[in-house]
């Protein structure tokens, strides 16, 4: 141990998934001193950093002082505070406390387009990402989203991609992206932060040295103070003059740019009008960041939406089954009501597992208006059902499945099922993406009976 502390450059990495082993493989490759801390005895990524990492000092469960304390530098992985009991001896020695983000743009070479929000996130970086492979550019796309930054890093990229967390921002000192937008802010991982302000100032990182910013026009939160000299460009609503909106001409809602009508909403292969306002950010994310207007509409007409985010993958009897599994907070999942309503009937909403919002009767005015039904299930059932007891027909399931053969029950033709649970899913499932894929064999089976 005391060679370790000796060496003259160590990096301390704290936290094993998948952003703290993206910068274990980076330092690596820089042939770079660093140990691997975790607070966990036993984290899920053990055996791989025994085999990826034969050679490295490891430290789980509890930590020597001295290491972090003797560290020339700490990477904190996004799901670690900063603010943690565990980093308190380096932060009172004053060791610099930095996230995989900061690493990354140390070293990036080509441009950055950030992407962050509480609810779309996912859907317009993966979106603007393919924008520009159609445009022709050797594009890298990650960050919160599949690949981690530092695993992107690559010298024949031409431009960047990246959703970003609010976790991540908190580490985040100078981003300095060619083009950072702010889709929402709604209230999320309030388990996190002390309120609103906290998680607001978070998000308003990504804005600390862009060149061009993009905001929300129906959503203040997502506006940064900003100086004289940096551009801003403007989605959502209607028309709005030298920004993306939409109207509407000869009885079509088209998607527009400075009044200029782009493609009619009918020609989205993206629905709901939750991927109306993520299609005119996106227009007006590629806008700043050059990407010819040809790419940009071809991507729209072809691009069809990511698994789990407001996804058919059933009909039965007339009713339709929407996945939506990534509606983890209340935000995302009042955009999916609002957004995935039929035209010719009403939905069944399906909500449950574990709060991280105490308070869902926001949701009551939208449910009100656009649902026949609500069945709420799984660990925080009760809690939902406390804070939606203003709606007028509630049901109660013990599990997804039990859930979903409720709602083909209550459903009636021409109305939708739409799993949103506005909850995590870790009482029944690993993540959203099992729960997804559970919700979609449930309904195909209730489809072929």
């Amino acid at each position: 141990m005391s060679n370790l502390i000796a060496t003259s450059k160590l990096t301390a990495i704290v936290g094993t998934g998948v952003s703290g082993l993206s910068a274990a493989r980076f330092l690596q490759r820089k042939q770079e001193k660093f140990v691997l801390l975790d607070t966990r005895e036993a984290p899920p990524s053990r055996e791989q950093i025994v085999r990826e990492f034969p050679d490295v000092h490891c430290e789980f469960g509890t930590w020597d002082t001295d290491l972090l304390t003797g560290a020339e530098e700490i990477i904190v992985s996004p799901g670690i505070a900063l603010s943690c009991d565990e980093l308190k001896p380096a932060r009172d020695a004053g060791v610099p406390l930095v996230g995989d983000i900061e690493v990354f743009v140390r070293h990036a070479r080509a441009p950055i387009v950030a992407i962050t929000g509480s609810n779309g996130k996912s859907t317009v970086t993966t979106l603007v990402g393919e924008m520009a492979k159609a445009a022709g550019k050797k594009v890298a796309v990650g960050g919160n989203l599949g690949t981690p930054a530092l695993d992107l890093l690559d010298d024949a990229i031409e431009l960047y991609v990246l959703e970003l967390s609010s976790f991540q921002l908190e580490s985040v000192s100078k981003l300095g992206a060619q083009v950072a937008c702010i889709l929402n802010i709604s209230p999320d991982h309030m388990d996190r932060y002390s309120g609103m302000p906290a998680y607001h100032a978070a998000k308003q990182r990504i804005y600390y040295g862009a060149r061009h910013v993009v905001v929300n026009r129906e959503d203040p939160l997502t506006r940064p103070p900003l100086a004289d000299d940096v551009a801003m460009s403007t989605f959502g609503g209607s028309a709005d003059f030298k920004n993306i909106g939409t109207f509407t001409r000869g009885g079509e809602l088209q998607l527009s740019m400075d009044l200029i009508p782009l493609l009619p909403v009918s020609e989205l292969k993206i629905k709901g009008k939750h991927n109306i306002a993520n299609a005119q950010a996106a227009v007006a994310i590629a806008r700043a960041a050059d990407l010819p207007m040809e790419a940009v509409l071809q991507t729209l007409r072809e691009f069809p939406g990511l698994p789990h985010r407001c996804q058919w993958v059933a009909e039965r009897h007339g009713v339709d089954y929407i996945d939506d599994s990534k509606g983890t907070n209340v935000g995302a999942t009042l955009a999916a009501i609002e957004g995935m309503a039929p035209e010719s009937g009403r939905l069944v909403v399906l909500l449950g597992g574990v709060a991280k919002d105490r308070d869902f009767s926001s949701l009551v005015p939208a449910l009100q208006a656009n649902a026949r039904a609500i069945v709420l299930y799984g660990q925080d059932a009760q809690v939902l059902a406390e804070s939606l007891q203003a709606f007028s027909f509630i049901e109660r399931a013990q599990n997804l499945q039990q859930a979903v053969d409720k709602a083909s029950r209550l459903a009636e033709p021409g109305d939708a099922i739409l799993l949103s649970p506005a909850c995590a899913s870790f009482d029944e499932f690993e993540n959203y993406i099992e729960r997804g894929r559970t919700f979609a064999r449930y309904a195909e089976e209730v489809a072929n009976v």
